[in-house]
């Protein structure tokens, strides 16, 4: 998913976050505002994981936010 576009919607994206990581606040998520260095910080510290971990939950949700979105599209 393109980061750009998470960033610039970042407040229609913050819903589908809190879906994925419960463990992340709304305090959190205003302090990541859409920066994907700042959420994969921020999963390290909540959830303990290293930051290549961290990473790859990252990209996985984009692809599902993406994906999604493409199943939206057609429907």
């Amino acid at each position: 998913m393109n980061w750009n576009r998470i960033k610039g919607n970042w407040k229609q994206f913050t819903g589908k976050a809190k879906e994925q990581w419960g463990e992340l606040t709304d305090d959190d998520l205003d302090v990541v505002a859409g920066r994907r260095e700042q959420l994969v910080g921020k999963l390290q510290e909540r959830y303990g994981v290293a930051q290549e971990e961290a990473e790859r939950m990252v990209a996985a949700w984009g692809r599902r936010i993406e994906a999604d979105e493409a199943i939206a599209r057609h429907l």
